[in-house]
């Protein structure tokens, strides 16, 4: 079933779409702000035998289509991941990992595909809120929601998600993101500024991305799935005990 939500996030309208794409991948959600689109999906498999990790694969995409472009020369398709799309992928997959359920071992892939970018609004947010919705939505034990959001400093004012014209003229840009239990990621760069602006600024963040949140949570009750229920892990008492003992 099609499922839309939308908000208007920091004066523009942010719509979050399950459901309708994707069909075929445990859960998808097609995530628009203006007129940038990513369309993020996340598959669950069976446990890989002789592992003894969690097999989490996160991939972050741009394609050069997004911008209106297409690749000339000598290679005419999308090639390997650029150095900034590793980073992206990186970024997402920091604040998500924790929230897997402990002894949850089954192989999960999360592809997040930039289908458009609109030159203002950065896709790299969008693909994590995509990808906390898309497991939100799904039968994959996960501990969210999170959302993202990017600070600047114009002016002397706190910006949430700065449009080109805004960057140019900021002297921070913070990555945050968070849970409803609070900020769970920080990364960014400051031009010298106090340590009170960059707390006030990660505050002001948090609080922004809140609605995001409250966003998810009425998607998941709308058009989510049932959760796998995942056994707590057996712990070795026989070992912890000598730990215990001898350490």
């Amino acid at each position: 079933m099609d499922t839309k939500i939308n908000i208007s996030w920091n004066g523009r309208p942010l719509n979050i779409e399950v459901g309708n794409k994707a069909k075929q991948a445990d859960g998808s959600a097609w995530v628009q702000y203006g007129d940038s689109v990513v369309l993020v999906t996340a598959v669950s498999a069976g446990v890989r035998e002789g592992i003894d990790f969690f097999p989490l694969t996160l991939e972050y995409k741009e394609m050069t289509y997004a911008a209106g472009k297409f690749p000339g020369g000598f290679i005419k398709r999308e090639g390997s991941p650029s150095e900034n799309e590793i980073l992206i992928s990186r970024l997402i997959d920091r604040p998500i990992r924790p929230l897997f359920p402990e002894g949850y071992q089954n192989e999960v892939q999360i592809i997040a595909t930039v289908l458009s970018f609109d030159g203002d609004n950065d896709t790299d947010i969008l693909a994590m809120i995509g990808a906390s919705a898309a497991l939100e939505v799904s039968q994959i034990p996960f501990l969210g929601p999170i959302s993202g959001v990017k600070v600047g400093l114009v002016d002397g004012k706190f910006v949430s998600n700065p449009v080109a014209s805004e960057k140019e003229k900021s002297e921070m840009e913070i990555i945050i993101a968070g849970s409803k239990n609070g900020v769970v990621m920080v990364e960014g760069w400051a031009n010298c500024l106090p340590e009170k602006v960059i707390i006030d600024a990660i505050e002001f963040g948090y609080n922004s991305l809140k609605p995001v949140l409250d966003l998810q949570e009425e998607l998941k009750y709308m058009a989510g799935k049932p959760k796998i229920l995942v056994p707590p892990p057996v712990l070795n008492s026989e070992l912890e005990e000598k730990i215990e003992a001898e350490y």
